[in-house]
């Protein structure tokens, strides 16, 4: 939470007269699921970090501003049942509203008992995408784990509208989107994305798989978030998902749903600029590298760089930090953390 309050105040978002807008709300439909929402989602991650009556009143504002498309995971502790006691404890009606939730099961047993807790925390009798967290494979009937067979029995209770799938490796996510099994692909994607990425979105697109744009601010490297807007909007298919924990936050992407940041030559150089300066490996401060066997806080370290150049604030150099940073010098190179991680880096 202090790193994550660090970050968010030290962000300075820049807006510039000269950008072009496009002075409409762009309405995404997601694939072969014919879910339709607006253009900005609500990643509810850093919910959980937040009171539950703050939660509420964020939620219910997103509601308010045109949001419909909330994203959330049983991984995120507290954060289903925010999103329930907001919308389903008698304030809109279930229909009014589309969610996403996910699980890390590996096996049937903990796939139902995940699903059944999301529904109650959610407080709905069911869910409209139901996502394998975090896949390290494309699960398939038939493969031996039932794990797909347990999405489709789900999905014929009628516990579940559609199915998806989760990825942090592009290996992954590209077999998930050839393999016609899967009606939405969550995969982080910013404007520092590779050629390999964009064409996912492409694959998606030709495949009609409703492509969830996770991580859009490279988990706070990026501090543009008109470019960041921009730059997803030039997508069909495509809905991000921002995470959201303060009310500023949340007014700051609704702002957005009717005057839509556009693709043009300045923010085109300016995403050229950032990609040159941050091309290459980068922590994007997942943290599913946690925990460290001898207490390191392994994504902050690895990226304590470049947040204190691109992020500027004195909380970086408090003797809290100073002292975090000096733990990364007893690292006794376990490997640990090394299968946890999902984008390659020799952490």
């Amino acid at each position: 939470e202090l790193v994550y309050d660090l970050v968010f105040k030290s962000m300075k978002r820049i807006l510039t007269p000269n950008y072009i807008y496009v002075i409409e709300m762009k309405n995404i439909t997601m694939g072969s699921t014919g879910i339709t929402v607006a253009q900005n989602g609500f990643g509810a991650l850093p919910l959980q970090r937040v009171s539950l009556d703050e939660a509420v009143k964020i939620l219910r504002r997103a509601h308010e501003g045109g949001m419909r498309f909330f994203d959330t995971a049983r991984a995120y502790s507290d954060s289903e049942e925010k999103l329930g006691a907001a919308f389903f404890d008698g304030w809109l009606n279930r229909e009014d509203v589309i969610i996403t939730t996910k699980t890390t099961a590996k096996t049937p047993g903990d796939f139902w008992k995940d699903l059944e807790t999301s529904l109650n925390n959610l407080k709905t009798d069911y869910i409209d995408v139901y996502q394998f967290h975090l896949m390290g494979q494309c699960y398939r009937p038939g493969d031996g784990t039932g794990m797909y067979e347990c999405m489709l029995e789900a999905k014929r209770q009628g516990k579940i509208r559609h199915i998806g799938g989760t990825a942090h490796k592009i290996g992954i996510a590209e077999e998930l989107a050839a393999s016609g099994l899967y009606e939405t692909i969550q995969y982080p994607m910013s404007y520092l994305a590779e050629d390999r990425e964009i064409e996912l979105i492409k694959t998606c697109n030709r495949n009609n798989i409703g492509f969830i744009c996770m991580k859009g601010l490279a988990g706070g490297l990026i501090t543009n978030s008109v470019a960041a807007m921009a730059f997803a909007a030039q997508f069909d298919g495509l809905v991000p998902i921002w995470g959201i924990q303060r009310m500023s936050e949340l007014e700051e992407w609704l702002s957005y749903m009717d005057k839509t940041p556009a693709m043009d030559e300045e923010i085109t150089a300016f995403i050229e600029k950032e990609r040159q300066e941050l091309k290459g490996d980068f922590c994007r401060g997942c943290g599913y590298c946690m925990p460290c066997t001898v207490d390191i806080q392994i994504n902050q370290c690895n990226r304590m760089a470049l947040m204190i150049r691109r992020a500027p604030s004195e909380g970086w150099l408090s003797q809290h930090w100073q002292d975090e940073m000096k733990k990364a010098e007893g690292c006794i190179e376990c490997g640990k953390c090394l299968p946890k991680f999902p984008y390659g880096l020799n952490i």
